[in-house]
C-alpha cells in the first residue's frame, strides 16, 4: 500500500504517513468500495480539474463514465449533489469543520441518510474539495499477525497441514445468455438446467408466451432486464443462492402476483418490478439495504410491505403509483421517516419486535 501525496510505502496497519503526515484512505464501514471510488475520482481530478465538482450536470456525466460498476454510490453522491450538499460546503470553505458538521446534519435529519451514508458522501466530497478530513468511520483494521514460535503451546501447529486459500467465486463460471434462451421463445414453460451461476442481461426480454419459469439451485446472479415484458409469467422461485437481482429483472411482467427474494440480496435496483400491476405479495429480506428508483412503480395491487430498519436507502419514486401500499417498519427506523417525508401509509412496530408480526 502506498501513500496517495508521496508514494511512500505504508504499513498495513498506518494511520498516516510517516513520511509526509498524509491520513490513510481507508474504507468507510458499509461502503467496501470507497478507497477504488476516491482513485476514481482522483482520475477525474487530474483530467478535468478540481472545479468539475462545482459544476453539477458534468460532474454528473462524468461519474457515469468513471465509476459505471459502482451504481449504489454514484446515485448517493449524483443525490447529494443535486440536493446542494457541495454548494453548502462551499460557502462555509472558510470553516471546513463547520461545512461538515452542516453537511452531515443535512444528510441525516432532512434526506434521512444513514450516518454511514452521510460519511461516505463527506469523505468523497472532502477528498475532491482538496480539504483535510479522517473520518472515524472506517472498517476496522486487521490486527496485526504476531510470529509464535513452535514450541510450548503451539508445539500442535508443527504437525497441522496448511490451510488450503479458499477458491474465488467466479459468478461468470457458466452464464445462460439471450442465445440459451432462444429456444424457450414460444414455450409455457421454462427449465434452465442445473449449474448456471448466472442469467444473462435481457436474456428473456419479451418472451410473451413464457408463464412460469424453474430457476437453477446454482443461480447467483440475474441480469437486467433479464424478464422484463414477460407479459404471461405469474410465478417465479427464485433460488437461495441469488444474491444479485439487477434493475428492470422483472418490470412489466403484468401477471406476476408472488416473489419472495431470498436472504442474501442487498440491494433492490431501479425499476426491479417497475409496473407488475398484478404483484400482491413480495418478501424483503432483512439483507436488502436499498431500494431503487422506480423499483416498484406502478405496482397498483401491493397492499403490505414490510421492510426492516437495515433498509438505510430509497431512491425517489421507488413506491411511485402504488396506491394500495402500506408499508410496515419499525418506529423511527430511516423507512419510517423516509414514508412519512413522502406521504407513503405506513404501519410501525416497536423496536425489538418479531420482524413481520
Amino acid at each position: 500500500m502506498l501513500c496517495e501525496r508521496c508514494r511512500n510505502e505504508l504499513s498495513p496497519n498506518a494511520d498516516v504517513c510517516l513520511k509526509c503526515g498524509t491520513p490513510v484512505s481507508r474504507n468507510v464501514a458499509g461502503f467496501e468500495n470507497t478507497v477504488e471510488i476516491k482513485r476514481a475520482l482522483k482520475s477525474m481530478m487530474d483530467q478535468y480539474g478540481q472545479d468539475i465538482i462545482k459544476d453539477t450536470n458534468k460532474f454528473i456525466s462524468l461519474l457515469n463514465d468513471f465509476i459505471p460498476e459502482y451504481e449504489k454510490e454514484r446515485r448517493l453522491l449524483k443525490n447529494m449533489l443535486q440536493c446542494g450538499v457541495v454548494a453548502n460546503m462551499l460557502r462555509e470553505s472558510e470553516q471546513q469543520k463547520i461545512a461538515i458538521m452542516k453537511a452531515r446534519e443535512f444528510m441525516v435529519s432532512e434526506m434521512f441518510l444513514s450516518e454511514n451514508a452521510a460519511e461516505f458522501v463527506i469523505v468523497c466530497f472532502t477528498y475532491m474539495l482538496g480539504w483535510e478530513y479522517v473520518s472515524n468511520l472506517t472498517e476496522q483494521k486487521k490486527p496485526e499477525t504476531q510470529s509464535v514460535g513452535l514450541s510450548g503451546a503451539d508445539s500442535s501447529a508443527k504437525n497441522s497441514s496448511p490451510k488450503k486459500p479458499p477458491v474465488p467465486f467466479d459468478l461468470n463460471m457458466k452464464v445462460f445468455r439471450p442465445a440459451d434462451a432462444a429456444k424457450y421463445r414460444l414455450k409455457g414453460t421454462v427449465k434452465i438446467p442445473e449449474g448456471y451461476t448466472k442469467l444473462d442481461s435481457f436474456a428473456f426480454d419479451g418472451f410473451g408466451f413464457m408463464k412460469t419459469i424453474e430457476l437453477p439451485s446454482t443461480l447467483v446472479s440475474i441480469g437486467e432486464y433479464a424478464f422484463s415484458e414477460c407479459k404471461r409469467l405469474k410465478s417465479v422461485e427464485l433460488p437461495e443462492t441469488l444474491k444479485v437481482l439487477k434493475q428492470g429483472a422483472f418490470s412489466q411482467c403484468g401477471k406476476l402476483t408472488m416473489v419472495k427474494l431470498p436472504e442474501g440480496v442487498l440491494e433492490i435496483e431501479d425499476n426491479t418490478f417497475s409496473f407488475c400491476h398484478s404483484l400482491e405479495i413480495i418478501d424483503i429480506p432483512s439483507t436488502v439495504s436499498s431500494i431503487g428508483a422506480g423499483a416498484f412503480s406502478g405496482c397498483e395491487k401491493l397492499r403490505k410491505l414490510f421492510l426492516s430498519d437495515n433498509v438505510k436507502f430509497i431512491e425517489d419514486g421507488a413506491f411511485s403509483y402504488c396506491t394500495s401500499l402500506t408499508i410496515r417498519c419499525y418506529e423511527n427506523s430511516y423507512v419510517h421517516r423516509y414514508c412519512l417525508s413522502n406521504g407513503l401509509n405506513v404501519e410501525t412496530v416497536a423496536k425489538g419486535t418479531p420482524f413481520g408480526r
